[in-house]
């Protein structure tokens, strides 16, 4: 094959993300954010609709808005570990809100425009990733709950976080997790049926 790159298998054959715990300062500036967002948006994209939005949190909003993670995890009934595990996730030097903007279509359903929200999140990790940042996509508290969304993240109706796409430099390199049983998850349909 003329257009193979080996590169590009090998960085996905071993790519990983780094859990906020594992970023550490500098983050990206905002130069290297919007070069990451530029990379990130080459995703599947029917009718060229650009169902998303990309929300930047950097450190001082974050700083702000930790303890109101923390607040709104104790008063859904979260005990007080799990309320500052929620609010320890904002540590992240910067974070970038994937934000699923459906636009009414009558050719593109909004489960597919979703879906397309959900390849920028990937995109922009791997991005990052190749780009020798630490990243990993999450969701939690902020983005689960529309309320938290639309008083905090100025979210508008309709409007849904996909993921938090945490971004800072690698600190310690994460355990390899088990992976996938390709095989066990698998089959192949033929002309006689599946197989």
């Amino acid at each position: 094959m003329d257009h193979r790159n080996d590169a590009a298998l090998e960085f996905l054959a071993h790519r990983r993300s780094y859990p906020p715990k594992l970023l550490r300062d500098p983050g990206p500036d905002r130069a290297e954010i919007e070069r990451l967002l530029t990379l990130a948006a080459r995703v599947p994209d029917h009718g060229k609709l650009e169902p998303w939005r990309f929300l930047v949190i950097e450190r001082a909003a974050l700083d702000h808005l930790a303890p109101l993670v923390r607040q709104e995890a104790l008063a859904a009934g979260q005990d007080a570990a799990g309320a500052e595990k929620a609010a320890a996730a904002f540590a992240s030097p910067v974070i970038v809100a994937v934000i699923s903007t459906p636009v009414e279509s009558p050719k593109v359903p909004g489960w597919e425009q979703f879906l397309s929200a959900g390849a920028v999140c990937l995109g922009l990790v791997n991005a990052a990733l190749a780009s020798g940042w630490g990243a990993a996509w999450l969701t939690g508290l902020a983005a689960l709950n529309p309320g938290f969304g639309r008083a905090h993240l100025g979210l508008q109706e309709g409007e849904k976080i996909v993921g938090l796409v945490h971004l800072g430099t690698r600190g310690e390199t994460p355990p390899e997790r088990p992976r996938p049983d390709i095989a066990a998850k698998t089959s192949y349909l033929t002309a006689g049926g599946e197989a």
